[in-house]
């Protein structure tokens, strides 16, 4: 049976909501949140990276960017993972992307969309979470995800 991945990262820590008083899709990372990206283009370093896709906002951009670099890949911007998008559009995403996508995104659409692909039949092994800079693998089977994993951000395993 063949066995395809997409991976689900939720966007590194970013400077503070509260402080920030331009346009929030313009609010970088922090310095933790640069380290965070990194150690994220480390941890999926044996991935065969098919495709990089982000939401457009800054924070999420700048995660999966050093990924992107090392893979020789372009990071492709799609508001179906911005912040507030709907469930359905993301899930049209997920359901499209290659064997090997890696997807960046918000704490919103993150738990939507495994919330959604459980009420479908998705099993989960482990705990859940959602925190900055972590990783839901998410394994397709017959064009159907039917299995994910949570793995919490690099800078806390």
């Amino acid at each position: 049976m063949n066995v395809e991945r997409v991976y689900l990262v939720r966007h590194a820590k970013a400077g503070s909501r509260s402080k920030w008083d331009q346009d929030d899709r313009l609010r970088p990372l922090s310095k933790r949140g640069v380290r965070q990206a990194r150690k994220i283009a480390k941890a999926l370093a044996d991935v065969s990276v098919a495709e990089v896709v982000s939401s457009p906002y800054v924070r999420c951009v700048d995660t999966v960017e050093p990924l992107a670099a090392a893979c020789g890949l372009p990071v492709i911007s799609d508001e179906a993972l911005a912040e507030g998008a709907d469930v359905e559009s993301c899930m049209a995403l997920l359901k499209r992307s290659l064997d090997g996508a890696v997807l960046c995104s918000h704490g919103d659409v993150i738990p939507a969309a495994i919330e959604t692909l459980a009420a479908d039949g998705l099993r989960i092994a482990g705990p859940a979470g959602w925190r900055k800079g972590s990783t839901w693998i998410l394994e397709r089977e017959n064009g159907r995800f039917v299995r994910a994993r949570y793995v919490p951000p690099p800078d806390e395993v």
